[in-house]
């Protein structure tokens, strides 16, 4: 719903103008009441002053994916990249080449701040949350720190605090930072990675009482993509070695209880731009300290697991298989069609043919648009052309286009009956105005409860 973002030199100096734009809901999308809560951001008013998608992404092609650019924010390769991807995906654009081509790449400053918070902390005040374990919220670090942040979560106001908090650790850690700038792209983390010897990791499925920092070993590639299993070697691997592989299935899966032994090996994705560093960076016994590892514990580990790499790495890659099988299986239930098509970018790449097709639907009068279903080949993109046209274009529907689209639209929202997705907004707007909440809130409520009703049909 919201799109900001500012142009810096690599010294993290301003060029020109922010970017700041809304970016209309269509009707066949509900907002999350408790997103809109924090963004303050309604439905109205994304209607009232925003772009469509497709305007939204010409001036994103035409004036912010500039040869060389680095795209960066605040575990934005998480989450805000996962948006621009399949917004790309659903109004006919490559989802990837906005993050390589023409030497443009990625990264992001969440994993830079932890691992320098964890072996680099001089010069820099840590924030921590109410329940006094570490946190590296953006906003409880730009205000001990005392740098800007007004208006926390609208997206310029977190993008102008991110810009300040990257100068902050470029100033007083300037060897660390430039390091992980260095490293962001995949060839360089696969040279680390696949060297053979152990290096730091800093993720955040690694506790925050470790300040999220191990040191791990690359146990094998991973079979699917381009990643590879790295064993965490804060671990002792003897317990593990002995497991069959329904064990370590199991120990794989995700759980909350404490007293589950979870297996230490962890995918990490080389284009996720990962915060690696060889292991002399745990130069001190105050970074040992600091997350908690000691690094004779890492070298009694280490042989340990060398001991018996080649065995407990092909138990590993079962497992992957295993667990691969049971996801491909959950994946059948989903229906094959429009109401699914959204969410379908991962199904494989798109052909060159219908990449070549692609630009053609774009330059496309709205009125021609339907006709160029006949000239793609891939299903995905036949059942996403009359959404693309009825969300962006919706004065171009003929009377059957309006018919079709209100239906699609109708079954998103109300399928479902009391568990549709109408039925589960109405019922978290009664939720939340049951609970305590200001002025602000009571209008963001009230504005969420007239747009649900917008939307009903009539009948």
């Amino acid at each position: 719903m919201q799109f900001a973002g500012r142009r810096t030199d690599l010294n993290l100096k301003p060029i020109g103008e922010p970017f700041n734009m809304l970016i209309k809901i269509t009707p066949d999308v509900l907002p999350d009441p408790d997103a809109i809560m924090v963004t303050g951001i309604t439905p109205q008013q994304t209607i009232a002053e925003g772009l469509s998608e497709a305007e939204f992404l010409k001036i994103f092609y035409d004036q912010i994916v500039m040869p060389g650019t680095i795209f960066v924010g605040y575990n934005s390769v998480r989450f805000d990249d996962e948006f621009i991807r399949f917004l790309n995906y659903r109004n006919f654009y490559d989802a990837y080449e906005w993050q390589w081509k023409n030497q443009c790449s990625r990264w992001d400053l969440l994993d830079v701040v932890r691992m320098t918070r964890a072996l680099r902390p001089e010069g820099i005040k840590w924030a921590f949350a109410s329940d006094g374990k570490p946190s590296n919220r953006l906003e409880l670090l730009t205000s001990v720190n005392k740098l800007s942040h007004d208006n926390a979560h609208d997206a310029l106001a977190d993008v102008e605090a991110t810009i300040s908090l990257a100068r902050l650790i470029r100033t007083k850690q300037s060897d660390l930072f430039d390091y992980l700038l260095g490293v962001r792209g995949k060839k360089e983390v696969a040279k680390l990675v696949e060297a053979g010897s152990p290096f730091v990791y800093t993720s955040g499925r690694y506790g925050s009482e470790f300040l999220h920092t191990t040191v791990a070993l690359r146990l094998a590639d991973h079979p699917q993509d381009a990643s590879a299993l790295v064993y965490d070697l804060r671990a002792d691997p003897t317990p593990f070695i002995k497991m069959t592989v329904d064990e370590i299935v199991d120990a794989w899966r995700f759980t909350k209880d404490p007293d589950v032994l979870r297996l230490p090996v962890k995918t990490l994705k080389y284009n996720r731009c990962p915060a690696i560093a060889p292991l002399g960076v745990i130069k001190d016994q105050a970074s040992q300290e600091n997350i908690k590892l000691n690094l004779d514990t890492v070298k009694a580990n280490l042989a340990k697991l060398k001991a018996h790499h080649q065995e407990f790495a092909a138990k590993v890659l079962e497992a992957v298989r295993v667990l691969d099988e049971e996801r491909q299986k959950a994946q059948t239930t989903l229906l094959d069609d429009q109401s699914t098509v959204d969410g379908r970018l991962y199904d494989g790449f798109i052909s060159d043919y219908d990449r070549n097709v692609m630009p053609v639907v774009r330059a496309a009068d709205p009125s021609e648009i339907t006709t160029l279903s006949s000239e793609l080949k891939d299903d995905r993109l036949k059942s996403l052309l009359p959404l693309y046209k009825a969300r962006n274009y919706p004065k171009s529907l003929d009377d059957q286009e309006r018919a079709e689209w209100e239906a699609f639209c109708n079954k998103q929202l109300f399928e479902g009956g009391t568990s549709s997705r109408l039925a589960k907004y109405f019922a978290r707007l009664e939720e939340l105005a049951e609970g305590k909440v200001s002025t602000e809130q009571q209008y963001l409520l009230e504005e969420l409860q007239l747009y649900g009703q917008s939307i009903v049909p009539m009948d």
